[in-house]
């Protein structure tokens, strides 16, 4: 008898990821938990702060091995790195762009590789690119700390991890949501206008929150249309379907009655 009946959409990233769920800015992860409600358990697996470096022990504590066939499966993970890799040093979040671009091949390749512990061959991946920063603000915010701290990230570096996750996406063949690019055209490559979607120059707010929920449904669309939420039923039958006359035989499934 399986665990868990419900399958799973998994986003998996740092604290853009994790901030999927804050009140208030009908992020990413409320949007995705509405509309795949009874079809997908949306999981938050994000981690403020977090680079790909420290990132693949965690995976390797949150993805289910392929020998645990109990364990719900994942139909959808979202990898979503870079804003953290993209620190200048002397951050302790550095990850020089090779090391990076090694660690993102590492985790796709332990959900697709046969050989792998983790192997999901139902699995659909999705790459998403971190977003531009606008170190104007950025800048702002660290100085207004108490004690002040110094810029940690700039433009041209991000930009270039966010390339290397669509570069990482072709090689590997995976899909990929593409963050930076996208809002950097929205706010027509002017830096101080990425106000419009950023909260404090690295974080998304509302509106960029929903620029990355329409660009990643819209993926799903083009990539993988049979998990789109409009293409599935629900994991129990609506009220109405049910036998009222017999109830458990349209509420178990059909692997608990074996």
């Amino acid at each position: 008898m399986a665990s868990n009946v419900q399958d799973v959409f998994m986003l998996f990233g740092d604290s853009i990821t994790q901030g999927g769920w804050e009140p208030g800015l009908n992020a990413l992860g409320q949007r995705l938990s509405h509309v795949y409600a009874r079809k997908l358990d949306v999981l938050n697996r994000g981690f403020s702060g977090y680079n790909t470096e420290w990132a693949i022990p965690v995976f390797e504590q949150c993805f289910a091995k392929r020998a645990d066939e109990h364990a719900p499966k994942v139909q959808v993970l979202t990898i979503w790195f870079g804003a953290n890799d993209a620190c200048i040093k002397p951050s302790p979040q550095h990850v020089p762009l090779s090391k990076f671009i090694s660690n993102m091949k590492h985790l796709v390749q332990m959900v697709k590789s046969p050989t792998s512990a983790y192997y999901s061959p139902t699995t659909r991946i999705i790459l998403i690119t971190p977003p531009p920063v606008d170190t104007y603000q950025r800048r702002a915010d660290l100085e207004s700390r108490n004690p002040p701290i110094a810029l940690d990230r700039l433009f041209a570096t991000t930009e270039a991890y966010a390339q290397a996750v669509k570069d990482v996406a072709a090689e590997e063949n995976v899909a990929v949501v593409d963050v930076w690019g996208t809002l950097w055209e929205a706010v027509g490559k002017e830096e101080k206008s990425l106000t419009k979607f950023l909260i404090d120059g690295l974080h998304l707010n509302e509106a960029g929150y929903q620029v990355v929920y329409d660009e990643l449904i819209k993926t799903i669309t083009q990539v993988y249309p049979d998990i789109h939420y409009d293409n599935l039923g629900p994991i129990f039958p609506p009220w109405a379907q049910i036998d009222w006359d017999a109830p458990l035989k349209s509420l178990y499934i059909k692997e608990h009655n074996e």
